[in-house]
């Protein structure tokens, strides 16, 4: 019995040891976000939109970020952003979703551990052509759906655990 009790303790201790060791952090600089290709709102009020799509993609890296292990940072510089859709003027401003506005993104980043030591850097210029043949029921109905799943792909390709 004394064995089997320091095997479950042993699972145990891994079970809530092995997600503390991941618990990394992202920091996200936005470069000229002015001269973003496209951050341009529906009916929302354009400077309100900008702040939401910016925190929303803020939340997004910290999100990934914590599949890294402790005590690194991914810092990443946005360049340019280009949203799915296209902004359509009728009688309202709408947001269109085509297959041919096709999410895009650049940035650049780096990870670097607790010593600042680059571990990992690169430039990105992502693109999902297609975003409209995929199905991800993890970001469904979900603001920025096309653009979270473009971002999974690149951190999964990128930081393979």
């Amino acid at each position: 019995m004394n064995k089997v009790n320091r095997i479950i303790s042993t699972l145990l201790s891994v079970l809530f040891v092995v997600p503390m060791a991941l618990a990394g952090t992202s920091e996200v600089t936005w470069q000229n976000p002015d001269k973003y290709r496209d951050v341009h709102a529906g009916q929302e009020h354009r400077a309100k939109f900008k702040k939401r799509v910016f925190k929303e993609f803020e939340q997004h890296f910290a999100k990934l970020a914590e599949q890294l292990p402790k005590e690194q940072v991914l810092k990443v510089t946005v360049t340019d952003v280009d949203l799915a859709g296209d902004v359509h003027e009728t009688m309202e401003r709408i947001r269109v979703i085509k297959d041919i506005h096709i999410p895009r993104m650049k940035f650049s980043y780096q990870l670097v551990d607790a010593s600042e030591q680059i571990l990992q850097e690169g430039e990105e210029h992502l693109k999902d052509m297609g975003f409209m043949m995929r199905s991800s029921l993890r970001y469904n109905n979900s603001f920025l759906h096309y653009e979270k799943v473009m971002l999974d792909d690149w951190f999964e390709n990128t930081f393979e655990q």
